[in-house]
């Protein structure tokens, strides 16, 4: 079996690359996040386990990076093509660039606006931003003053978490009110000076939803050093975050499997290069989702 490296790289890197049958590439938003991290060690893996090479490209939050990549990768004729999207409409011509080169694309946890896409691999985030409403709802007994930190504009994942927290809320938790949304980027800093703009704005807050974990827990440092107390739900179930619930810091967490995303993600693509035959639309492939808590706290 031949060497299997998984090769994290510029642009410098990609043109000593042979056009190889083996060879799956993957654009991964950012790795500047732990979320990402472990989904893209779950993708290395199952390339390790099928006998692939896996390229694998940090964007850095930088959609034009991403393009960039992504054109960069499909002239180096990967097989496949893993896209977890930086931004859903902005990453689409470079989708549309690997299709017209023959190259199938799957997305990897957040979708993309358009272009021929095989397979989409991510959580319902609709079903968990409803998940993390259900449980805010019922921890503040039907009413409450709620803030809400969005991830990043243009993502999918901010935008199905969103619609999936505010649908529960206005249909099903009438009697509560959202008084701040704020975007916070899905970063920590960010959700650390975001919560305390608003801390300082809104006198009364009984609970924060923040759109993944780095957020949740730059909210709770913020919340923690205003002396307040109220509800913080994340969502991802970083190691930080389910930590945080243990302790009863969280009130909770919506947990995702990024390992397992990234391991179906590349067992899809090893599928595609063994000659199976692509579905004629984008067939979504749902990884479970679950809220993490603690029974324990008061």
């Amino acid at each position: 079996m031949r060497k299997i490296a998984l090769l994290i790289i510029g642009l410098f890197g990609l043109a000593s690359l042979a056009t190889a049958q083996g060879t799956v590439g993957l654009s991964i938003s950012t790795l500047n996040n732990p979320f990402f991290i472990t989904l893209q060690e779950g993708a290395q893996a199952a390339a390790d386990a099928a006998g692939l090479t896996l390229v694998s490209l940090d964007a850095q939050n930088n959609v034009g990076k991403q393009v960039s990549d992504i054109e960069d990768l499909v002239t180096q004729g990967v097989a496949v093509l893993l896209i977890n999207p930086a931004d859903a409409a902005a990453v689409v011509p470079a989708i549309r660039r690997a299709n017209d080169a023959g190259i199938p694309v799957i997305t990897v946890d957040r979708g993309a606006d358009g272009g021929e896409v095989a397979f989409h691999i991510a959580s319902d985030n609709v079903a968990g931003g409803a998940l993390a409403a259900e449980f805010a709802c019922g921890a503040l007994g039907g009413s409450g003053k709620v803030v809400e930190l969005e991830g990043i504009p243009g993502t999918s994942a901010a935008r199905d978490r969103g619609a999936g927290f505010n649908d529960y809320m206005s249909q099903s938790c009438s009697g509560t009110e959202i008084v701040a949304r704020q975007t916070a980027n899905f970063d920590r800093a960010q959700g650390l000076s975001v919560m305390e703009n608003i801390l300082q704005a809104q006198p009364e807050i009984d609970a924060v939803f923040a759109h993944n974990d780095e957020m949740a827990l730059g909210a709770l440092q913020a919340i923690q050093g205003s002396g307040r107390d109220m509800l913080v739900v994340g969502f991802d179930a970083t190691d930080d975050a389910v930590a945080a619930v243990e302790a009863c810091d969280l009130a909770a967490t919506v947990a995702q499997q990024p390992a397992e995303m990234g391991r179906l993600a590349v067992e899809k693509a090893a599928e595609i290069i063994a000659g199976s035959s692509l579905p004629g639309e984008t067939e979504f492939i749902p990884v479970a989702l679950q809220l993490v808590t603690n029974s324990d706290c008061q």
